[in-house]
């Protein structure tokens, strides 16, 4: 059925309701309507992801009912005890996130499947706690993350609590698949659901129990509590918890960008809800400035990835998440160490496209770096494989996305217990006199310099989409050979060649002097991304290999039409 029929279809067939019809008549552009029905929004690994608003290639209750109906399906067919276990549900301050997670709360019960539902906004790392602590079989967080305000998203997670892979994902698109009608989807009221016990709703007692295992993660508590610490959620779920967790470690002095502290689907004040983005800090540098601030914290709006900025002598250094992963791994790694508290097979996991400088501290506490795909459904499968196989002991994982989680209560990114080892490490080496600026310098003095870039080419629609498939063909089968004096050492094609991490359409292009860089595809948004990495003995020169390298790699993505 082409993009027009199915438009049609949506205007004419009794079963939309009106609303959604007209906003449809009101589209005049033709491309407008192409681009909202042209494919389906497609159930992946991610789970959904897709701007809001009517169209099969839309996020909206038909497509989220849809979704959840295979959900079902996968769980009914797995029988009673795995329907019985139910399925978690969490949603965020985004459009329509509470309305979302109601109908994939009615869908499920409709199918004899229990739902425990939320009583209202929850951070996405409180939702993978919940279905390790209810074991449930499932569960779904309805979020779109750091994406702008006109998305939504929905990620399902399986019984570990992390985000399901692909072989649960492919059950769920089969199941989808045999779906002729967004009629067959079958659906409960919600007040029916509940009084039949098939919708039950959660609180404050999941939360309670979630932040009492948090404290006992702390590793230090001869620190100086008094640091003065600005927090902004950016108008997102991370405002209670994170709050609740620094004010019960006993750090006296957060303020909370006020501006930014309470939900806001909009994102008024900060537009990209992003805290990779430097100006998502506008308002807290600001405040920071004022109040003397020497941490500036931020999470985006489901609360599961943190940036920070630091105090420096004309206002703040605003760290990516390389170096605020090396400054994590390090504190942990050497306080365990010093206490004789490291298991001998210690691990951490950090993504193909993370630096390498976590690794090399790693090394030196003689704690292996395990490596996988990108996404912490991939990171936290570590922990579910080395629970039962026992090979390794998992201690932290991230990603260079500002995403980190340490221990494996959480088996996703978590910035709620991120956020409070973050506020630990700067108050431990604030009580040494020492700012955590002067603990990455003493970092790079010992290790060398490692530097990076991230840049990500925005392309929408149809030929966005065509495009970064012709520039990752043109890279894959035509590779630059030299960039100024380095040449290429060696190339992994993830979805051609054979390793250990899986198949993924990611380039990754190993250089002789140390330096790589990697191109792949955004798995949830209209983007290529080129990573760029180097490594010298002096940080002017890391950058400079840096800008040779991203002007290299950009002349050539921009030749292809």
């Amino acid at each position: 059925m082409g993009y027009k029929e199915k438009y049609n279809l949506w205007l004419n067939d009794v079963y939309f309701d009106e609303e959604t019809k007209q906003e449809l008549r009101t589209i005049t552009d033709e491309k407008e309507i192409e681009d909202r029905f042209y494919t389906d929004l497609k159930f992946g690994t991610a789970g959904l992801r897709g701007k809001i608003g009517a169209g099969t290639n839309r996020m909206n209750q038909y497509t989220v009912s849809l979704a959840t109906q295979g959900l079902a399906q996968t769980i009914v067919n797995k029988g009673k005890e795995a329907m019985d276990r139910g399925v978690a549900i969490a949603y965020d301050v985004r459009k329509f996130s509470k309305e979302f997670a109601e109908i994939t709360a009615r869908v499920l019960a409709a199918n004899g499947v229990k739902a425990y539902l939320f009583d209202n906004l929850r951070a996405t790392p409180i939702l993978s706690y919940t279905v390790r602590k209810l074991k449930c079989i499932s569960g779904v967080v309805v979020t779109a993350s750091h994406n702008p305000k006109d998305y939504n998203g929905y990620k399902v997670y399986w019984e570990e609590g992390s985000q399901i892979l692909d072989n649960i994902a492919d059950e769920v698109l089969d199941e989808i698949g045999k779906i002729n009608s967004f009629s067959e989807v079958k659906i409960m009221e919600k007040e029916s659901a509940i009084k039949n016990g098939l919708i039950e709703i959660i609180g404050k007692e999941i939360d309670d129990a979630y932040n009492e295992e948090l404290l006992k993660m702390t590793i230090n508590d001869d620190i100086d509590k008094d640091i003065k610490i600005v927090y902004t959620p950016l108008n997102g779920t991370g405002n209670i918890p994170v709050r609740r967790i620094l004010r019960e470690r006993g750090f006296t002095n957060v303020t909370v960008v006020p501006e930014q502290e309470n939900p806001d689907s909009n994102f008024t004040t900060v537009g990209y809800p992003n805290p990779e983005d430097v100006k998502a800090f506008t308002y807290a540098a600001e405040l920071g400035g004022k109040i003397g601030a020497e941490l500036l914290i931020a999470t985006d709006p489901d609360c599961d990835r943190v940036a920070i900025g630091a105090m420096n002598e004309n206002g703040y250094t605003y760290l990516n998440g390389n170096q605020t992963g090396a400054l994590i791994i390090n504190y942990i790694l050497s306080s365990r160490h010093s206490k004789n508290d490291l298991p001998k097979n210690s691990a951490i996991v950090k993504s193909i496209v993370t630096g390498d400088l976590g690794k090399v501290i790693a090394e030196k506490y003689g704690v292996k770096t395990v490596e996988t795909l990108t996404g912490f459904k991939n990171i936290c499968s570590k922990a579910n494989e080395w629970e039962k196989t026992k090979e390794f002991e998992y201690i932290l994982g991230y990603e260079e996305s500002i995403g980190y989680v340490y221990g494996t209560l959480v088996r996703d990114k978590d910035g709620v217990v991120t956020s409070m080892m973050i506020a630990e490490m700067a108050a431990y080496y604030k009580k040494q006199g020492k700012s955590i600026l002067e603990v990455l310098d003493d970092i790079y003095e010992e290790y060398g310099y490692y530097s990076e870039k991230l840049i990500s080419i925005v392309l929408e629609g149809l030929e966005g989409q065509q495009k970064i498939k012709r520039i990752m063909e043109n890279i894959r089968h035509n590779p630059i050979e030299t960039i100024g004096d380095i040449r290429l050492e060696k190339t992994i094609d993830f979805l051609y060649d054979k390793t250990d991490v899986g198949v993924s359409d990611v380039l990754k292009y190993y250089l002789d002097d140390g330096s790589w860089y990697a191109i792949r595809p955004s798995g949830t948004e209209p983007k290529i991304k080129l990573y760029i990495y180097s490594t010298a003995k002096t940080i002017d020169e890391s950058f400079t290999k840096i800008d040779l390298i991203e002007k290299t790699v950009r002349e050539r993505m921009e030749t292809v039409e």
